[in-house]
């Protein structure tokens, strides 16, 4: 059975037996804040506990390494949209220790790359057309910054209202402890 067929067969299940029901909320989040946090698996139930949200209380937006790469992308897309339409007051940044992106490096993703199936040609017309993948695919050093410059990111975004409060945190993967990074406030 593959992954996709153990996951339809546990849905049919899930929704034969209603156990939906617990689970709905409204579409606004009940205390009005906006998450952006790192795609690692460690954190999908660990950082809600850890900062005491549950279903419907947040808009969780989620990437590799809670990092905004660009002012007018997807990530701060969401992020105005849970401001404007959602009804969110505040905006926080959690990175956490020990992240896959800090350790990312452009040249070891590009070789993967390579390893399945992507041609150095299509790495070459990319490089060629304007896409800078060193720097589209590139880490951060230190956990901290990252999340201080996607704070930045949102703070001064010419679209995100003055009286937004924008944190940053930074979570241990492994105990949950969250460092304050900067206050919005």
């Amino acid at each position: 059975m593959t992954l996709l067929d153990e996951i339809l067969t546990h849905n049919e299940k899930f929704v034969e037996n209603k156990e939906y029901e617990k689970y709905q909320k409204g579409k606004f989040p009940n205390k009005k804040l906006v998450i952006l946090s790192c795609m690692d698996t460690r954190l999908v139930e660990l950082l809600p506990k850890s900062m005491n949200v549950g279903n419907g209380d947040v808009k969780i937006v989620k990437n590799a390494g809670a990092l905004i790469s660009h002012p007018f992308g997807s990530i701060m897309r969401s992020i105005l949209v849970g401001v404007y339409e959602l009804k969110a007051d505040e905006v926080c940044v959690v990175g956490h220790h020990d992240c896959g992106m800090s350790s990312l490096k452009s040249e070891s993703i590009m070789s993967k790359m390579t390893e399945r199936g992507i041609s150095e040609e299509r790495l070459d017309t990319l490089q060629n057309a304007g896409v800078d993948l060193k720097q589209f695919l590139k880490g951060f050093d230190s956990v901290e910054d990252s999340v201080r410059q996607s704070v930045s990111t949102i703070q001064n975004h010419p679209l995100i209202p003055k009286d937004v409060p924008v944190h940053g945190l930074v979570i241990n993967p492994d105990t949950g402890k969250l460092d304050v990074v900067s206050k919005g406030y």
